[in-house]
């Protein structure tokens, strides 16, 4: 298994129970997305994907499955746009790194934030190979670490 393998596994995989990980369905396509404070990734893993570590950022991770016959399904590449804004409406673009590592395939993004700040994020995605595009939003309360 290589580094990046391991490296996302236990940054996106084993610890998205605790980081609160969500899924979302999408005909037959599922979004898992998670907002994870930079703090609680080790300067290691940062330093590899690029990700600058502070107590007031975050990043926003974003991955689509398309699930098969029980199984979890392989990584799907999408088309993306969002945004994030905060109670005054101050909104953000956000830009994505793909990263693909095998079937995996999973979008970050970071943002910064104020403690104990909600923030609302607002999606667009068009599944590689579709015609479809599907929007979705949802709200996250961040704290400083």
């Amino acid at each position: 298994m290589s580094i990046i393998r391991t490296a996302l596994i236990s940054l996106l995989v084993l610890s998205a129970p605790a980081l609160g990980q969500q899924s979302e369905k999408f005909g037959d396509f599922e979004l898992h997305y998670s907002v994870v404070n930079t703090t609680f990734l080790s300067p290691e893993i940062a330093k590899l994907y690029g990700i600058t570590r502070g107590k007031q950022r975050a990043i926003l991770n974003l991955a689509l499955r398309k699930p098969s016959a029980g199984t979890l399904g392989t990584g799907q590449a999408m088309q993306l746009r969002a945004e994030v804004r905060d109670l005054m409406q101050t909104q953000q673009a956000l830009e994505f790194k793909e990263i693909r590592e095998g079937d995996a395939i999973y979008y970050i993004a970071e943002f910064r934030f104020i403690n104990e700040e909600w923030r609302f994020f607002d999606l667009n995605f068009r599944p590689a190979g579709t015609d479809k595009t599907y929007s979705f939003d949802f709200k996250w309360q961040l704290y400083v670490e």
